[in-house]
């Protein structure tokens, strides 16, 4: 049976500790692509918070919910961004679909965590500084969403949301 078509709607969660240390993960389909988790909604409702938690889990190991990262730790910047879909990666996607939108989150870990990847999506994972983070992605969208992660983390702090 083949797979339903993925749905053009994902979520980008920047993972990070509290000094800023920004996770990366080297995808197993394009070496040398680094990113932080990215993954698509599973059904049409399915809430972004739930597609974020989800998709952290099952390429990192990260259990949001759990004792060190409990789900308040999981933020929604409710801010969503719109780009064209590779074309080598359109035939994933329904015929004519050409563009996805990404719904960014963070979510702050209390120290670099031990990560456990997904082998078939990714093969390599790495922790750095936020703005070294930010170089080392291949997509504008990633890169700009870690380099907006101190405003978010300071707004947040002060009580202005994210």
């Amino acid at each position: 049976m083949p797979k339903p078509p993925k749905i053009p709607e994902s979520v980008l969660v920047v993972i990070h500790t509290p000094e800023l240390d920004v996770l990366l993960i080297e995808r197993a389909d394009r070496p040398a692509l680094w990113q932080s988790v990215t993954g698509a909604r599973n059904y049409v409702d399915e809430p972004f918070a739930e597609t974020a938690a989800r998709e952290v889990g099952e390429e990192t190991g990260i259990v949001v919910g759990s004792r060190d990262v409990p789900r308040e730790a999981l933020i929604d910047w409710h801010h969503h961004i719109q780009f064209e879909i590779f074309a080598e990666w359109r035939h994933r996607y329904a015929e004519g679909v050409t563009v996805n939108t990404e719904h960014w989150f963070s979510l702050q870990v209390p120290r670099r965590l031990e990560v456990t990847l997904a082998p078939r999506e990714h093969t390599a994972h790495i922790w750095l500084p936020y703005q070294d983070a930010a170089q080392q992605c291949f997509s504008w969208s990633n890169r700009d969403a870690i380099l907006q992660l101190p405003e978010r983390v300071r707004a947040l702090n002060t009580g202005r949301g994210a």
